[in-house]
């Protein structure tokens, strides 16, 4: 019987590879969206990287064509200039675990988020809710603790926080789709 290759732990990143210039910038002239990473200590994690999709307002999945064309001699996104709406971004973690994503109120209620971080065997998905949606079957599923894991606050008007935990009290509820 063949046994399948183990995992290995997720990082380092290498910041001339996964993260770019503007991959925080969804469209500008929308909602901010910003929070930490955290360890299982409550330590912020300074090399995270964290992948976003999202629906357009109206609820639609394709980003504009093209957004993540790279020009071949610098290698720079040249598809991404912060007018159309791409519904895809990827962020690293600063020295202080934050991150930011600037992007247009998504059509359905949340963003979805991908995190890679070290020590992790696989990454992990979670969703970050802009707005209470009493229909949604996942927050449904949740006991009220949990389901706040996945609820940003508006710290102000089109500014939003959602931090994401790794571990431990108040850990982040992630999805399975395995």
């Amino acid at each position: 019987m063949i046994k399948p290759t183990p995992s290995q732990t997720v990082g380092p990143f290498y910041g001339y590879a996964l993260p770019f210039a503007g991959g925080g910038d969804l469209a500008h002239g929308g909602i901010v969206l910003h929070g930490r990473v955290y360890d299982g200590a409550s330590e912020p994690v300074p090399d995270a990287l964290l992948e976003f999709w999202q629906s357009d307002p109206d609820g639609g999945l394709r980003g504009a064509p093209g957004s993540l064309r790279r020009d071949p001699v610098t290698g720079a996104i040249i598809g991404r200039h912060g007018l159309d709406f791409t519904g895809f971004g990827r962020v690293a973690t600063d020295a202080d675990g934050r991150w930011m994503l600037r992007t247009l109120m998504p059509g359905l209620p949340y963003i979805s988020v991908c995190v890679f971080a070290r020590g992790l065997g696989h990454h992990l998905y979670t969703r970050a809710y802009l707005r209470d949606e009493p229909g949604d079957r996942l927050l449904a599923a949740l006991e009220p603790g949990r389901r706040a894991t996945l609820m940003a606050a508006e710290e102000r008007e089109g500014v939003y926080v959602f931090d994401v935990r790794l571990q431990g009290e108040q850990e982040t509820v992630f999805l399975d789709f395995g």
